[in-house]
């Protein structure tokens, strides 16, 4: 290993915004399972699977439509 490298000639990563960001959620046990199962199911990683579900629902502006009962 060098003792010193240079950059000079080093450009950007131009893929640098698709980088992901982490970040804490709290999520309810059978919300986690679900994902689980399905990354048994499928073999993609359960939170890449998360972050897909959400990136769709972003694309495609859905909102919640929750209807609280009395």
């Amino acid at each position: 290993m060098r003792k010193e490298y240079d950059f000079s000639k080093s450009k950007r990563n131009p893929y640098a915004r698709a980088l992901k960001r982490q970040i804490t959620i709290r999520l309810d046990e059978p919300t986690v399972e679900y994902f689980r199962r399905l990354s048994r199911e499928t073999g993609l990683p359960y939170q890449s699977l998360m972050n897909l579900y959400l990136r769709d629902c972003a694309t495609r502006h859905r909102t919640l439509r929750m209807n609280w009962a009395a």
